[in-house]
């Protein structure tokens, strides 16, 4: 059997490096031969996760932050094989690995990698990217792409609530038009969200009702607000009630288009994607990970 194990040496503060025999010893250990594969620049993981499938390659592993992730989930997606696959994270938020119940102590999630608890897992497709997680449109959305590295290790989640508060005052309504699986919504939102899992920047229970395989995207449209609607809406993500909220409206769907009145980036798992027109659309059950088992309580 053969593994290959990817992994980000800039990660985590470079803890990536202190972890990175801990984890070879632990696939050998389980008996697999692993190639080991040190990402240098971007899109490295993207092309190493390619290579796996292509020579099909027992066991996935990688090692990083969510844009690690991000980029070997992208090699994997549209590729006819697709290994088993699971990761150690090493982000700031790490918003995948919440969902998935993955550990976020390095040294569990290594462990973790002798589970045998394996789960078919959706991702979504934006245009010819992929994404495991969550797709934000509008002004609060650039403005949280800017959070610093440094604002989230300080303040964790909190940080998100901070800039988001920052950019209501110079937030622009910019009609939006989503047509969705039940028909079209038309308005001018201060923010959509699209996501595939529970975990939003940290905050585990933003989206109840999203399920890791469920086949659906779900839509959260924060209509315009002032900042003490926005106080209102920020404790009930801390809660995860916010789909009960006046100012919110929530739409499931398995294909959506968003329009704008004038092109409006969107942010991708944390980084910067493209402009609107979007076409966006779920691949249900698309990767089969190891993950652990979720204890019944």
């Amino acid at each position: 059997m053969k593994a290959m194990f990817i992994y980000n040496p800039s990660a985590g503060k470079a803890e990536a490096k202190q972890y990175k025999e801990t984890t070879i010893n632990v696939l050998e250990g389980m008996g697999y031969e692993v190639i080991i594969k040190e990402t240098e620049k971007q899109e490295d993981a993207t092309i190493f996760a390619k290579q796996a499938c292509v020579e099909k390659i027992d066991f996935l592993v990688a090692m990083g932050g969510d844009g690690t992730i991000n980029e070997v989930v992208n090699g994997l997606a549209n590729q006819p094989y697709r290994p088993l696959f699971s990761f150690v994270p090493l982000g700031t938020v790490n918003d995948f690995a919440r969902a998935l119940g993955i550990p976020l102590e390095p040294e569990l999630a290594i462990e973790a990698l002798k589970a045998t608890h394996t789960q078919m897992v959706d991702i979504g497709q934006i245009g010819d990217k992929y994404f495991m997680n969550i797709v934000a449109i509008g002004e609060i959305a650039n403005r949280v792409a800017d959070t610093t590295v440094e604002q989230k290790t300080k303040m964790g989640s909190l940080a998100y609530l901070i800039e988001g508060a920052k950019a209501i005052k110079s937030s622009e309504e910019i009609e939006m038009t989503i047509t969705h699986d039940q028909g079209i919504w038309k308005g001018t939102p201060m923010l959509i969200l699209v996501a595939l899992t529970n975990s939003v920047g940290g905050f585990e229970k933003m989206v109840n009702s999203a399920e890791i395989n469920d086949g659906k995207l779900h839509i959260y449209i924060i209509k315009q607000a002032g900042l003490a609607s926005i106080a209102r809406m920020g404790t009930k993500i801390i809660f995860g009630t916010l789909e009960k909220d006046n100012g919110v409206e929530v739409i499931e769907s398995t294909n959506i288009l968003i329009e704008t009145q004038k092109p409006l980036y969107c942010n991708v798992d944390g980084d910067e994607g493209d402009s609107t027109p979007l076409e966006i659309k779920v691949l249900p059950k698309h990767l089969k990970m190891l993950i652990p088992k979720k204890i019944e309580t």
